[in-house]
C-alpha cells in the first residue's frame, strides 16, 4: 500500500493539475446490514429458487382464468393431458435431478458428454441421408 501512495499518478481525477492534498489521518469507511428474517431478501436467491413456482402458479392462474379449457385447435391427446402436463414435467425433471444427484460427478459427465456428442452425430447422419434422398431425385427429375 505504501508503494502506490507514494507514486504520483499521471492523470488526477476532476481536471486538478496538482494531487490532491491528502488527510493526515487514513479515512475508514464501515457498512452494516441485516440479516434479518423479517427482510424477506437474500440476495436474489429468493427469487431464483421460487422462479419455478411462480411460473407454475401463473400457469395455473391462467388456466383457471380459462376455465381449464385447452386451445380448440390442439388434438384430443394434448387436451387430455393439459391439466397434468405441467405436474408431469416437474416430476420428470425431479426424477432426472435425483438420478443426477445420486450419481458419481465422472458418471454425470460421462452421459453429459455422451448426449452432447451424439446429438450432432445423429443430426449428421439424418442429414446426409436427406442430401442423398434429395439428390437422388433431382438425378431421376433431370434423367
Amino acid at each position: 500500500m505504501e508503494a502506490l501512495s507514494s507514486t504520483p499518478p499521471s492523470f488526477y481525477p476532476l481536471g486538478l493539475s496538482h494531487p490532491p492534498k491528502r488527510s493526515p489521518r487514513p479515512l475508514i469507511a464501515c457498512s452494516a446490514r441485516r440479516r434479518d428474517a423479517s427482510e424477506g431478501y437474500s440476495g436474489g436467491r429468493l427469487v431464483d429458487e421460487s422462479m419455478i413456482v411462480l411460473r407454475k402458479r401463473i400457469r395455473e392462474m391462467e388456466m383457471i382464468e380459462r376455465n381449464y379449457e385447452p386451445p380448440s385447435h390442439w388434438m384430443d391427446w394434448e387436451k387430455r393431458w393439459y391439466a397434468t402436463y405441467q405436474s408431469d414435467v416437474c416430476d420428470a425433471v425431479g426424477l432426472l435431478q435425483d438420478l443426477l444427484m445420486e450419481a458419481r460427478p465422472g458418471v454425470a459427465l460421462g452421459v453429459m458428454v455422451l448426449v452432447l456428442l451424439s446429438v450432432p452425430a445423429s443430426m449428421f447422419v439424418v442429414c446426409s441421408r436427406l442430401m442423398e434422398v434429395v439428390l437422388g431425385v433431382l438425378v431421376r427429375i433431370s434423367a
